[in-house]
C-alpha cells in the first residue's frame, strides 16, 4: 500500500527483517507487498504486506510473479482496510489450503492478533497485547517480541 504512514513503515521493516534473517537458508522465503497472490479457490489476486512461502515457491502456470500457497500472512493494519483485513479479506484467506498463521498487527496500539490454523482447519486467535509478549510463529518455529515489532513506533 503506497502512502502509509511512519508508523506503519517501522512495523513492517521490523516484521519483515527479523523473519528474513530466521528464515535465511530455510525452506521458506518472505515476501513484501510487491508479490502479488492469488487464491484459486476464490479467484482472489490480493498484495499482503508480507507472505511467506514455505512449500517451495508455486505459482500461476500463466504468471510466474503470481504466487500460490502461503503458509503465513501478515497485514499491517491501516484505517482504510482494518475492516477489509478483518472481514472479508481474511474469509478468502480462509480458503487457502497451505496458510497456517494470518497475523494482523495494529500500527495504532500495541495490539496483535494470530490467528494459527489447526490440524482441522480451525481458526484458533491468540492476542498479543503487551509490549513484554513475544508473538509466536508456530508453523516457522520462532517467536519476535513485539518489542522488536513496535521499535521506533510513537503512539
Amino acid at each position: 500500500m503506497s502512502g502509509v504512514t511512519l508508523n506503519h513503515n517501522f512495523i513492517f521493516s521490523n516484521t519483515f527483517g527479523f523473519p528474513s534473517q530466521k528464515l535465511y537458508g530455510s525452506k521458506c522465503i518472505p515476501f513484501g507487498s510487491d508479490m502479488r497472490m492469488n487464491i484459486p479457490e476464490n479467484t482472489l489476486f490480493t498484495y499482503p504486506d508480507i507472505s511467506i512461502y514455505c512449500n517451495k515457491i508455486k505459482h500461476l502456470e500463466e504468471d510466474e510473479n503470481t504466487t500460490l500457497l502461503p503458509t503465513v500472512i501478515i497485514e499491517n493494519l491501516s484505517p482504510s482496510t482494518e475492516d477489509y483485513d478483518r472481514d472479508n479479506k481474511f474469509k478468502l484467506y480462509r480458503d487457502i489450503p497451505s496458510l497456517k498463521e494470518y497475523i494482523m498487527i495494529d500500527p495504532t496500539a500495541i495490539s496483535v492478533e494470530a490467528f494459527y490454523i489447526n490440524a482441522h482447519q480451525n481458526c484458533e486467535l491468540k492476542e498479543y497485547k503487551n509490549i513484554d509478549e513475544n508473538l509466536d510463529f508456530h508453523s516457522l518455529g520462532f517467536n519476535i517480541q513485539l518489542k522488536d515489532i513496535y521499535q521506533h513506533v510513537k503512539f
